[in-house]
């Protein structure tokens, strides 16, 4: 069964995030956020972005979802 990894999504964002030359306050201020801890709550691999925030970070990185999310098969 496919799952989501929550670590290695963390990871990503924050490796996309810095590939791609944003700062968080940038993700921040895309998301509508009025504080970073959400997003540091996503690299930590505590926490998954909702989908309306998976499709603002798509949009705002210029990948497919597919591309932030990591799937491992359990």
């Amino acid at each position: 069964m496919p799952v989501i990894d929550v670590k290695a999504t963390g990871n990503n964002i924050k490796n996309i995030i810095k590939s791609k030359g944003f700062k968080i306050s940038d993700v921040q201020a895309r998301c509508g956020f009025n504080t970073p801890q959400a997003i540091f709550k996503w690299m930590r691999g505590d926490a998954v972005p909702t989908i309306d925030n998976l499709i603002i970070l798509a949009d705002m990185f210029d990948v497919p979802i597919d591309k932030i999310i990591i799937v491992t098969r359990v």
